[in-house]
């Protein structure tokens, strides 16, 4: 079954070749050249292409041996002057290597699916076909599948009390990928906690007394001195440029369309107030809207306050404490702690989301990643994924902007929620019937508010596909679509982040199932105990 589900989803990888391609194609291909052409000394200070390289060095490392098979499909590909080159061979090529590196998503997944008792099978049909994934890597062009697959590894020795190998592969994925240090605080404080203090009991319930190891901490600190070192020791001379490149904090607040966070609302809001002023004839600090245009740069807001990387910094970092802190408590009890640091991942990343600075849309897949595995786990896992299946999923639309292109993105998301509808609910209740009291209009397992939302959510696909253009306000409001898109699904994120923050802080232990490893193949189980 696994076999064939595999084969069903890289077949429909390969259809999505010839289809649209955005500006990632030509990021990568760039650093294909630039690494292959140049030393590793310029590799940070090349500005022969716009597309300067901006991750970690264990990426540009992957880019360099990737452009030696590369090269052999068409020369062509790397050389630096050959700006947006794009040949058949090479998109053949750039296209195959994000499907050879899905090798890396699929044998992580599959790692810690073993670890589910009830369901292990149904949670990795949804972590391969996730619509985000698909859409993003292998339409839009980006290798998101092969980083997640890292981190799951990662995440699987977590699961395995293999604290050593946890931090090794997860400070290997920092330096593939530096957004993932918006998860680093959980993995800090759950190491901490399971590996560095010794909890004096069997069960690690009944005493708060623990000792601390310094010998464990220094193991930890010295795997991952480790491989920072083994990263960024080629680059020691040249680290204020590196980290300049990997942190650039002028291309502003806001991504080029805005993701829907809490800056959403923000922007939008400072767009009503600009316009308000205006029409009153109170004067305003611009008078254009600099935001509007969805360009990536630095802007000021007309009316609200300037938000500066500092502001959205402290946001995060306090939004992130309560959870951090409840995963604390909750590691005091080894039963239970492995599915405490997955919620505590999810919560973290959406704070992340929410209020970091330059949120791209696509950093919604860390949340969504790792709440599909939460999703057979327990029935509020589960209602919240299928709420937010929809909800952040949706909101990835509009980065693959083509018209042709609205009939594939619908039926991934589509094929997806019809799996995720039907056999999730399954898991926990195997025969689901009807209430009498319940209308046929709420959707299954999921509560009037949220059926409205989502009714909310097919009313503004309708109009921004059908009604904003039949109007003609295509040509007078062009970027009114994607605003109403994100301000919306902002409203859904919020709603999520605030119901399992609840759930997560008043959770209690004892309804916590365990992650234990199996060693039975992969397999649906009727019914979650």
């Amino acid at each position: 079954m696994i076999v064939e589900v595999i084969l069903i989803v890289t077949s429909i990888k390969l259809l999505f070749m010839p289809l649209y391609r955005s500006t990632d194609f030509e990021v990568h291909r760039n650093w294909l050249a630039v690494t292959h052409n140049l030393s590793i000394d310029q590799w940070y200070h090349d500005t022969t292409s716009e597309w300067t390289l901006d991750y970690p060095p264990f990426f540009a490392w992957l880019e360099l041996g990737l452009s030696y098979v590369g090269k052999i499909f068409d020369p062509e590909m790397v050389k630096i002057e050959n700006l947006n080159y794009a040949s058949e061979v090479t998109v053949l090529f750039q296209r195959l290597s994000v499907i050879a590196l899905d090798t890396v998503y699929l044998y992580g997944t599959y790692r810690c699916a073993r670890y589910v008792s009830h369901g292990n099978l149904l949670v990795y049909i949804i972590l391969i076909t996730n619509p985000g994934l698909i859409m993003v890597d292998h339409i839009h062009f980006q290798y998101n599948g092969f980083l997640f697959g890292v981190l799951f590894v990662s995440i699987s020795n977590i699961l395995s009390n293999n604290w050593i190998y946890a931090a090794f592969w997860f400070a290997v994925l920092l330096n593939l990928k530096h957004i993932f240090l918006y998860m680093a605080p959980v993995y800090v404080v759950y190491l901490l906690r399971a590996y560095c203090f010794t909890l004096s009991s069997e069960d690690g319930v009944h005493t708060p007394w623990y000792s601390f190891s310094v010998g464990n901490l220094a193991k930890l600190a010295a795997t991952v001195i480790f491989v920072f070192s083994l990263s960024f020791g080629p680059f020691i001379d040249q680290l204020p440029q590196v980290f300049s490149r990997l942190f650039p904090f002028k291309r502003g607040l806001s991504h080029a369309y805005w993701a829907p966070n809490f800056w959403a609302f923000y922007n939008f809001a400072d767009k009503i107030l600009q316009f308000l002023f205006i029409k009153f004839g109170i004067p305003v600090a611009v008078e254009e809207a600099s935001m509007t245009g969805g360009l990536v740069k630095e802007y000021q807001h007309a009316v609200l306050p300037t938000i500066t990387p500092t502001v959205t910094f402290v946001l995060t970092a306090a939004s992130m404490v309560p959870a951090l802190v409840k995963l604390w408590h909750l590691g005091a009890d080894r039963r239970y702690r492995s599915l405490s640091f997955f919620r505590c991942l999810t919560l973290c990343s959406t704070c992340a989301f929410l209020f970091g600075w330059h949120v791209h849309e696509k950093a919604i897949l860390m949340i969504l990643v790792p709440l599909s595995y939460l999703s057979v786990l327990g029935k509020m896992d589960a209602r919240f994924y299928m709420f937010m299946s929809m909800v952040g999923h949706y909101s990835l639309f509009p980065l693959l902007y083509p018209k042709n292109l609205l009939q594939i993105k619908m039926f991934l998301l589509l094929a997806h929620l019809c799996i995720v509808f039907y056999y999730v609910p399954r898991l926990y209740e195997p025969k689901i019937k009807m209430s009498k009291k319940r209308s046929f209009l709420l959707l299954p397992k999921l509560g009037a508010l949220q059926t409205l939302y989502v009714y909310g959510l097919i009313c503004l696909c309708v109009y921004e596909n059908i009604l904003h253009p039949f109007l003609g306000l295509d040509k007078t409001l062009p970027f009114l679509p994607l605003m109403l898109t994100s301000v919306y699904c902002a409203l859904g994120v919020f709603f999520f982040w605030i119901r399992m923050y609840k759930y997560f802080l008043y959770y209690h232990l004892s309804k916590v199932p365990t992650l234990t490893r199996t060693t039975k193949p992969l397999r649906s189980v009727k019914k979650h105990t």
